[in-house]
Order: C-alpha cells, then structure tokens, then sequence
C-alpha cells in the first residue's frame, strides 16, 4: 500500500539535562508602562503560552469507529488540523515571537490511526513512515511536548522512534533511568524571548508524567524505567530553573487535578497531583494539566509556602480545546517578573480546519480509512452495548469468549491446562455497535477502544468473588421500591465504565438494594454454590492485571502467560477465522442485577 513518505529536519539538540532554544525579537508585546512622575518607565513584555493535551491520536475531526465527521450532543469538534487553525489565529493576535505551544501528553494512542502506524505499518520498521502526530505537531510547530502514560502503550522502541521523529523535544523529568536514576527524557525546555532595550525572558517548561506508568505499562518498563511522584521531582527541578535564570516557570504536568488515584495505595505516588504541585512546590506561575479528560478553563491555587497564586488550566481532550495561558511581565530592578497570568480556552468547533494540515495528512488518513473498513466477517444479528452496562449484553460476552478461547490455547499441555478459564471484560462503550451483515475492522474495534493485551493470572473462588463485589460498586444502591433511571443506575463514586467488570464462566447476582461489599448473591460454577479454594485461570486485560482500577487480588496473582498481541487483534482474528457472527456460539446470561432477589429487568 503507497504512503506518502515525509522527510523532516533534525530537531533540537538535547544538551544536558533539559532543551534550550533562542527565541526571536519579540516586539509586538514589549511596551513600557505609565511612569510615575520623575522616574523611568519600567518595560513590560506580554508572553502567551498556548497549551493542548490527550490529544490520543486525533489529527481530523473523524470518527474512525463511525467512518464519519465526529459529532457529539454538545456539538464539540476535536483535531489536530482545527488547533492549528486556534493556533495560527493566537500567532496573528499576539506576534508569534510571542508564544510557545505546549502539550501535556497521551499523543501517540488512543485512534486506528495511531495504531496502524505502531502495528499495521510501523514507524519502526526499516525506511518506514514518519508517525501522522509528529508531522502534525512539527507542522503547526509544538515546542514541547510532556510524555503521558499512553506514549508507553507500544514499547520503548516505538516511543523513541516517535521520539526522533519531532522536532520538539519530549519531556518528563519524573521518567528516571532504573538503574542510574537520571533523567531517561530531558526533564525541562527553555525558550529566550528578545526584548529591544531589555534582557531576553527566559521562560521553562518542566514535563512531568503519570507514576502510574509504573503499573498500567509495566511489562514495557520494568527494570529500565521509574516514575517519581510529581510533587517530588518538581520541588528538585523549578530551583534549579529559577536559578538558571528563569523568568516563568510553566509545568506541562499529564495528571490530573484531583489528587485521586486510580490504583489505591499500589504505589507511594499520587496519580491526579497538579493541584498539589502547584499547592507544594514554589516558583510555578501555570500548570498545564492533563490525563483527566475533562475541561478546566482556569483553576487557582494557593502555594502554602508563599501565598501565590498557582493558574492551572486544563484544555478537553482529543483536541476539542486550546488553553491560553496570558502573563504580564514587568521588569524593575534588573529582573522580569510576573505580574499577572489569566488562562482561557478556545474552542475547535468555532474554526474550520487548517488546509495545511489536511493537505498534509490526507493520505496517511485514507490508508487507515480504507483499513478499517476492511469486511472480515458476516453476523447473524445486530449487536449493540446501548444497555451493556445494566444488562449481561451478548456484545460483551463475544470479548469474554475470544479471551477464553485465546488463554485456553495458550495453557494447552501446560500444568494449567486442566483449570477452568473464566474471563473479564467492561462496557467501555456506550454506543459501539456490530451491524447484521457484513462485519468490518472498524466495528470490532469500536468494541475494544484501547490497545490492551491479554494475561493469563491464577486466581481462587474467594479471590474472584471479592474481585465482584469490588466492581459491583459500579452500581448506585437503591431501594427495592424505588424507580428505577437506568441514566442513575451506575457510575457510583463517578467510577467510569471501564472500571467496572462482567465476569464470564460463572453465575452470580449483583443485588443493588444492599450495600456495596455485600451485592454479590447465588454466586456459582458449573451449577455449584462457588468454592472459595478452587483455583481458575483468569483470562485478564493487562491495564487490570497490572493493577488498574486497583481490582483486589489481581494485580499480585501469579502470571501464567501473557502475550503482546492486542486484544483488538485477537476478536478480528477471531471473527475471520468463523466467518460468520452468532450470538449462539458466544452468548450467555452470566450476571442480572436484583434487588432483595427480584429482577430489576
């Protein structure tokens, strides 16, 4: 298949610890303030930051899933291509001499189009393509980029390829060397912005990335990579920028603002901590927050130690917004300062998109159009999750039982072979939907959004059942005789789909009048009341193997296999080997919700 193969400059040379550049003349923002009467007026410079994150592989506005323009019911628009019509705008308003543009991570997963340049067709290969996200983001001109937790998702080889292939460095000061305990990325960027008749500003960026890495990509970076907390290798980092001579100091941080963590007391690190960084450490003026996917236009918080104000800003996801961060600086007494900082966001649906970047990722976009329309198979019936996270939907059932099939092949003539296999999976889409007729790549995938692989762990009855009772905390209690919105019925503690759990292979009743830890009823195996020592093979996505969503037992259980094959992969190679869909070869009634025993359905 051709590919437009684009041939790019060399980027930045690191050198040290961090990237430094020299920054252009910036007159369009330089102006002197009022002077008080008898004294020289001071000189004032106007610097805009521009920031986006979790851009998870999204160049066009498209629904690769839908095979159509993206759309959802607040009329959102997302894309590459559209900030950089954001971008372009901000450059024309402010002086481009007068900003940067910044990333706070998760850029390289997340859409077919990322994974067909990791998997199908990858950057790694010999004379293979430049990744469609660094020609995009070199194209616009990103000066840096933090790293997220999803950059891990496709090894370390794949990263640094991707790597070599941006003209802006990636950052993460917290992403360490196992064995030296150096920085593995550079930690920090600084970029000179001239002033006519004044010093240059300095302005740095310091990258930090998820701890939880450590975890959710462990079979990719144990013993050869550590991941700090962010609070900690801030407070090592911005004293040595100030002393450096920094004017501003901007953290590009992928975690998010709630101080929560995902994964429990797993590790000693915080997951969502920019609050924090901004609360603990002094010498930030902004943070540009990432990972949580949500939108905050402008957060302040108070540093305990000097009482100023932090600006944090989160732009939403997949590039549906553009954070500016505005400063004004004042020079008195031989230095710049900050004198203030306001954040904003822009929103992609108000621009079209930029010619430019459609141009020039057109043909990388139809190669992946046209693979994942590939027809790899033909179903008897229509298969929808519009109710799977309530109801044991059949849709799920056919991950369970791909899962099954693939772990059950794998154990084959092992000591294990002989042990029942039972199989997890989560609703993580509300609207995917696999039509009757023909079957494609691009439906199979919307089923499977994210690029998990299997495990195989040993786990015993009383393990499996704490497991259900911990994802039956999914669902909200309620009465036996109150009504019942199916809208209200779950995300209890705004758990988010993914982290809640179908078990296969077994029978059992989430009664959701109880109280959570309670809710699991009539659990049985093979038509028996479930014995608490009998040992099964879970057949596990490696996010919850690992310990994501810090499921009880899993994460310590022995490991059996484990395979780099992406599930995804295997219910396509699943469906192509059957040829054709039917429910009757996959389905089965596992799991009803109740209440005091009596159907809520």
């Amino acid at each position: 298949m051709p590919l437009n193969r684009r041939k790019f400059l060399t980027k930045s040379a690191v050198t040290g610890a961090g990237v430094a550049v020299a920054g252009a003349v910036g007159t369009p923002a330089a102006h002197a303030a009022e002077p008080a009467k008898g004294s020289r007026p001071k000189k004032r410079y106007a610097l805009t930051v521009m920031g986006t994150t979790d851009l998870h592989g999204n160049i066009f506005n498209w629904d690769y899933f839908k095979d159509a323009e993206y759309s959802d019911a607040q009329g959102n628009a997302k894309g590459l291509s559209r900030v950089s019509t954001l971008v372009n705008q901000v450059r024309a308003e402010k002086g481009r001499r007068n900003t940067l543009l910044i990333d706070a991570g998760d850029t390289i997963q997340g859409t077919p189009l990322t994974y067909y340049y990791a998997k199908v067709d990858p950057i790694t290969a010999e004379g293979g393509p430049i990744h469609p996200m660094a020609a995009a983001m070199n194209a616009i001109g990103y000066d840096a980029v933090a790293l997220g937790n999803h950059e891990f998702n496709y090894g370390i080889e794949t990263l640094r390829k991707f790597e070599d292939q941006c003209h802006f460095p990636l950052l993460g000061a917290n992403a360490l060397d196992a064995k030296t305990l150096k920085p593995a990325f550079p930690p920090y960027f600084i970029k000179r912005f001239c002033v006519p008749g004044a010093p240059d500003v300095k302005v740095a960026v310091l990258g930090l990335t998820n701890p939880g890495i450590a975890i959710w990509d462990k079979a990719y970076v144990e013993g050869k990579m550590v991941f700090p907390g962010l609070e900690e290798q801030a407070a090592k980092w911005v004293p040595k920028l100030r002393s450096m001579g920094a004017d501003v100091v901007v953290v590009s941080a992928h975690s998010g603002s709630s101080g929560t963590s995902s994964y429990g007391d797993q590790l000693p690190y915080i997951e969502n901590s920019a609050a924090l960084v901004a609360q603990q450490v002094p010498g930030i003026d902004a943070i540009l927050v990432g990972h949580a996917h949500t939108e905050i236009a402008e957060l302040l918080v108070t540093n305990e130690k000097t009482g100023k104000k932090v600006v944090l800003s989160e732009p939403l996801c997949y590039a549906q917004r553009l954070t500016l961060f505005d400063f004004e600086l004042v020079f008195d007494k031989g230095r710049w300062s900050v004198e203030s900082v306001k954040a904003t966001v822009r929103d992609s649906k108000t621009v079209a998109d930029d010619p430019k970047i459609t141009k020039l990722l057109k043909d990388d976009h139809d190669i992946v159009v046209e693979y994942v329309n590939q027809v790899v198979g033909t179903a008897t019936a229509k298969l929808t999750t519009v109710e799977a996270r309530y109801k044991d939907a059949p849709i799920i059932d056919l991950i369970t039982k791909v899962q099954e099939d693939v772990v059950k092949a794998a154990l084959a003539g092992t000591e294990h072979a002989a042990l029942p296999v039972i199989s997890q999976a989560s609703p993580f889409s509300r609207t995917s939907e696999i039509p009757a007729g023909d079957v494609t790549i691009r439906d199979l995938s919307s089923l499977y959004v994210y690029d998990n692989t299997l495990v195989a762990k040993l786990m015993t009855g009383a393990q499996i059942k704490a497991y259900l009772e911990y994802s039956a905390q999914y669902f909200v209690q309620t009465a036996a005789d109150a009504a019942v919105d199916v809208d209200k019925l779950t995300n209890a503690g705004n758990r988010p789909d993914y982290n809640y759990d179908y078990v296969s292979g077994l029978s059992y009743d989430i009664d959701i009048a109880q109280a959570a830890g309670s809710r699991i009823k009539n659990l049985t195996y093979d038509g028996a009341a479930l014995d608490d020592a009998q040992q099964f093979v879970f057949a596990v996505n490696n996010y919850r193997a690992n310990g994501g969503g810090a499921f009880p037992h899993v994460a310590a259980a022995q490991e059996l296999w484990s395979e780099s094959t992406e599930i995804r992969t295997r219910i396509a190679e699943w469906v192509t080997a059957k040829g054709v869909l039917d429910p009757k070869d996959f389905a089965s009634v596992d799991w009803k919700l109740t209440r005091n025993g009596t159907p809520v359905f």
